[in-house]
């Protein structure tokens, strides 16, 4: 009895004792969220258009604009790991947009005098994240793809150009 006592408590203790966990940065993207072909997915675009309003400021636009390009970057990396390609490049490409914002946000709060550094960092981790997440997804994806929707002209998608300007607009931004 002692034996299988004993044995019950080192496997309760090895389960719930915290075991250390190896990450590559700080910086951690948002689960995903509804998902295009989705029921929710247009009203919470339609809740994500209003949003915008919600966030005034420099600050808070910058915390939208980062919100939003984690959160389709984290959209993109979902669909092509589905092998959704045009559907993850649309969110990739919704992404790019989104982190363009950013840095305007940043350089307005900077010109009229406010402390960025904080959000400096931030916005450096971020980018750090999502150039990894991009590298990832990069080695996942074939180079080309050609998409054949049922009744319209197939389209060809270079899911690495697009990842390599991804992965370049982010550099670019880097302080």
């Amino acid at each position: 009895m002692r034996i299988v006592l004993s044995l019950f408590i080192f496997l309760l203790l090895f389960v719930v004792l915290p075991r250390p966990a190896v990450a590559n940065s700080e910086y951690v993207l948002p689960y995903p969220s509804t998902m295009p072909g989705g029921a929710l997915y247009k009203i919470h675009a339609i809740s994500e258009y209003i949003q915008r309003y919600w966030y005034f400021g420099n600050f808070g636009q910058f915390s939208y604009n980062l919100k939003k390009s984690d959160k389709y970057l984290v959209e993109a990396k979902t669909l092509f790991e589905y092998k959704q390609y045009l559907l993850g490049s649309r969110a990739l490409s919704k992404s790019d947009s989104y982190f363009l914002k950013i840095k305007a946000s940043l350089s307005e709060a900077k010109n009229e005098g406010k402390n960025i550094s904080e959000k400096i960092k931030l916005f450096n981790s971020a980018i750090e994240k999502h150039k990894e997440v991009l590298e990832q997804i990069r080695k996942d994806v074939p180079r080309d793809v050609l998409w054949s929707p049922e009744k319209d002209i197939p389209k060809k998608i270079m899911l690495h150009q697009e990842i390599a300007q991804a992965i370049a607009l982010r550099t670019m931004l880097y302080e």
